[in-house]
């Protein structure tokens, strides 16, 4: 590989960290319209609501997971109940893939970008791709918020307050200004 072709791979690669290590993991926020990442809930039924939180490229699936269960323990307490079980809940996860060319450019400027087809072996001359897959993961749950009788009588039933002070610990809140 040539320098120059090097250093545009190194450049690529490190425009990707810098990017991923200034953003940082999604504090636990709530979602808004300039931003996708974070917590929302919406009010389904008198006693049911739907919770999700999405995190960035620098947000592990754990993290995510936590702020989901976090979020869900703090609706219910807000609508004034104690004890909450999951309807629902999943984890998925969005994988894109951020490619480096080099090699033959194709006809650069019309639209389209050939890439390492043309390699070694088809006699147009060395080819690289790199590829650095991005996930991003989304937790989703639907809970029923339970009275203290129903939750007696629940094996799944979670207690709001002791799942607060447990998570507690692990939520990191973005940052104010001038801090």
């Amino acid at each position: 590989m040539s320098r120059a072709s090097r250093f545009s791979v190194l450049v690529a690669a490190s425009a990707l960290f810098s990017l991923t290590a200034c953003v940082g993991p999604t504090p636990y926020r709530p979602q808004t319209p300039d931003n996708p990442d974070g917590y929302s809930d919406m009010q389904l039924t008198a006693n049911r609501y739907r919770i999700t939180f999405s995190g960035n490229a620098a947000t592990e699936r754990q993290t995510v997971e936590n702020y989901l269960l976090y979020h869900a323990a703090e609706v219910t307490l807000r609508a004034g109940y104690s004890w909450f079980m999951f309807d629902t809940r999943t984890t998925r996860a969005k994988t894109t893939y951020l490619s480096s060319f080099e090699g033959w450019p194709g006809w650069a400027g019309y639209g389209w970008y050939w890439h390492n087809w043309w390699g070694p072996g088809w006699g147009m001359g060395p080819s690289y791709t790199e590829s650095e897959p991005i996930t991003r993961y989304q937790a989703y749950a639907e809970i029923v918020l339970l009275t203290d009788a129903q939750a007696h009588g629940e094996p799944r039933a979670i207690n709001a307050h002791q799942l607060i002070a447990h998570l507690t610990p692990l939520i990191h809140r973005p940052k104010k200004s001038g801090d």
